[in-house]
C-alpha cells in the first residue's frame, strides 16, 4: 500500500471514530425528538377522531356525561396501554362501550385504536374541548328532573323517609325522562304510578329494573344504579301515592306537536351529524356499528312516535342507548323530522333489526 493511501485511510478511520461518540450523543435526543413527534402527532389525529364519534358520550373535555365515566380522570390515564387498548378495541359487556376496532365490527383500525390510547393518556383536554366546539360538536346537556326542597322535606316527613327521598333522588336523574316526572308516564314509557305495577310483587319489578326487557325500550340498570338505588327507587313507586298525598304539583311530561319545518329539519340533521352519525353513518346510511335509517322499508313500516320512542328510550338489548334524558322534545322530534326528511330519496335496503 503506497504511502498516500495509507494516510487517506488513516485518516478515515480517524474521522470514523470521531463521529461515532458524537452520533452516539445525538442518536438519544434524536430519538426522543421523534417520539415526541409521534405522541404529538397520534394526539392531534386522535383528537378529530374523538369529536366525531365519542364526545357525545364522553363529554367535550372528557368529562363523562350521565352515566358515560369521565376520560379525564388520573384512574383512567393510569391505566396500561394493553388494557386501554381492549376497552376501546373490544368495548364492555352490559354498557354502551362499543367495540371500536375494525375486528370486532367496529370503524377503526389497530393503528388508530393505538392513537387513541395516546390521547387518552396525554391529553390536552382544555384543547379537546376548544376544537369539539370549534367543530360545532359540543354534545347535548343531560336533561333532569328538578328535586325542590320542599319535594324532599315532604317526603322526608313519611315514614321511611329517607328511603323515599333516596328512591325520588335516584327517579329524577334517571327514570323522570321517560316516566314522566308525575309518574304517570309518556308516550316514551308506561306510567309507574299504576295499581297494577304496584300489585306485583317488590321482587319482579326488581328484576325488570335490573335486567330490561329485550326488544323493547326499557334498558338494563344493574350496571349503572347500585342495589340500594334501585331498592329505594322501587320502594318510591310503591308510595307514590304518598308522595302525590303531600301536595306536591308535579309538571305534565308532553311530546310537543312540532310541524316538520325546514328550520325543524336542519336542527336535526346539526344534532344527527352530533349524537348520531358516528353510529349511523353519514346521512343515515348505516356503519358496521349501527343499521342504516336512511332506508325507505324503515321510514315507510316506522310511523312517527315510534321513531322518537327508539330514540327517546333506546331500544334494550341493543348498542341504541336511551336519549331521553338529555334530548328535550324539540330536540327529538327534530331528529324524527330529518330522518322523515330522508324518504322521498332514501333507497329501498333492508330494515335496521332493533331487538337483536
Amino acid at each position: 500500500m503506497t504511502t498516500p493511501m495509507k494516510i487517506t485511510g488513516l485518516l478515515a478511520t480517524l474521522i470514523i471514530l470521531a463521529i461515532i461518540p458524537v452520533y452516539s450523543f445525538l442518536e438519544p435526543s434524536q430519538q426522543e425528538s421523534q417520539l415526541e413527534n409521534y405522541y404529538t402527532n397520534a394526539v392531534l389525529t386522535s383528537t378529530d377522531l374523538y369529536a366525531e364519534n365519542c364526545v357525545v358520550c364522553h363529554g367535550a373535555v372528557g368529562e363523562g356525561i350521565g352515566d358515560t365515566p369521565s376520560l379525564n380522570s388520573e384512574a383512567v390515564q393510569m391505566m396500561s396501554e394493553n388494557d386501554l387498548a381492549k376497552v376501546i378495541a373490544r368495548g364492555r359487556d352490559n354498557t354502551f362501550m362499543a367495540a371500536w376496532a375494525a375486528e370486532e365490527g367496529g370503524i377503526f383500525s389497530n393503528s388508530q385504536i393505538e392513537d387513541f390510547v395516546i390521547f387518552i393518556q396525554q391529553a390536552n383536554w382544555d384543547y379537546v374541548g376548544a376544537r369539539v366546539a370549534e367543530l360545532g360538536l359540543i354534545p347535548p346537556e343531560v336533561i333532569e328532573m328538578e328535586v325542590s326542597e320542599e319535594m324532599l322535606s315532604s317526603l322526608a316527613s313519611l315514614e321511611g323517609g329517607e328511603t323515599l327521598t333516596a328512591g325520588l333522588q335516584t327517579y329524577a336523574e334517571n327514570c323522570a325522562a321517560c316516566h314522566g316526572a308525575n309518574g304517570s308516564g309518556t308516550t316514551i314509557a308506561p306510567a309507574i304510578d299504576s295499581a297494577d305495577l304496584r300489585a306485583m310483587p317488590k321482587e319482579e319489578i326488581i328484576a325488570l329494573v335490573n335486567n330490561g326487557v329485550n326488544g323493547t325500550l326499557m334498558a338494563s340498570w344493574q350496571n349503572i344504579l347500585s342495589s340500594e338505588e334501585i331498592n329505594a327507587t322501587v320502594d318510591l313507586i310503591y308510595r307514590w301515592q304518598d308522595l302525590i298525598a303531600t301536595g306536591v304539583d308535579f309538571p305534565e311530561v308532553e311530546v310537543m306537536s312540532i310541524p316538520a319545518s325546514p328550520e325543524l329539519i336542519a336542527d336535526g340533521q346539526q344534532l344527527f351529524n352530533i349524537a348520531c352519525k358516528s353510529c349511523h353513518g353519514v346521512d343515515g346510511y348505516g356503519s358496521p356499528m349501527a343499521p342504516a335509517l336512511n332506508n325507505q322499508l324503515f321510514l315507510e313500516e316506522t310511523p312517527d312516535a315510534a321513531i322518537y320512542q327508539i330514540i327517546a328510550g333506546g331500544v334494550s338489548g341493543t348498542m341504541m342507548p336511551a336519549w331521553g334524558n338529555r334530548l328535550n322534545d324539540y330536540d327529538l322530534q327534530s331528529l324524527v323530522a330529518f330522518l322523515r326528511s330522508m324518504a322521498p330519496s332514501a333507497p329501498a335496503i333492508l330494515p335496521p333489526i332493533l331487538g337483536e
